[in-house]
């Protein structure tokens, strides 16, 4: 991870997942850094992966998840028939528009997790043959799975980049930090 992720208040193991997850967020949405719309869209490998594509994968996914802890039905529903969906962008979907997306999604799963009594409260993993019957998992589980989800995506965003223009997750970090320097000098 080309960034440090700054450690904890002392115990808030809350707030140290919350900053774990942000961090492979940020790997993600820089990944995007002055690129055009068509270029986060292109897929330069022999994968059907796109970085726009990705952005909106891990938003829906991260919603859909915390959606599941809440007991609320998903916002948005996939099935085999329209998962490849969530992986690309559709008429009218633009990157920007992915990424304020994702930016509510981010700050609802925080709200969220900040308002549960523990990390070791469970809720009911949906029905699916790939899942135990009747299985539970905990807050906490659910944090480290969508740090687990993001990062694995961050590094396919990695490869993307890199394969689009030669640009690495390093160069990125730094021309973010530079953008931010220069903002707070105006």
């Amino acid at each position: 991870m080309p960034t440090h992720v700054l450690a904890e208040a002392h115990g808030d193991e809350t707030g140290a997942l919350l900053a774990f997850l942000e961090a492979q967020r940020g790997g993600l949405r820089r990944a995007l850094l002055g690129l055009t719309d068509a270029q986060a869209a292109e897929r330069p490998s022999a994968s059907e992966l796109s970085l726009a594509g990705l952005v909106k994968h891990v938003a829906e996914t991260e919603q859909g998840w915390v959606e599941t802890a809440q007991g609320l039905p998903h916002s948005i529903e996939r099935d085999q028939s329209t998962w490849h969906l969530s992986f690309r962008l559709e008429d009218g979907e633009t990157p920007a528009g992915v990424l304020e997306f994702w930016e509510g999604v981010a700050q609802r799963t925080e709200k969220f997790i900040r308002s549960v009594p523990s990390l070791n409260d469970t809720f009911a993993l949906p029905e699916a043959p790939w899942y135990p019957p009747n299985a539970r998992q905990s807050m906490r589980w659910l944090m480290l799975h969508l740090i687990e989800e993001t990062a694995r995506h961050a590094g396919h965003a990695d490869v993307i980049r890199e394969s689009l223009d030669g640009r690495t997750a390093f160069e990125l970090v730094d021309e973010e930090r530079a953008g931010r320097e220069r903002t707070a000098g105006e």
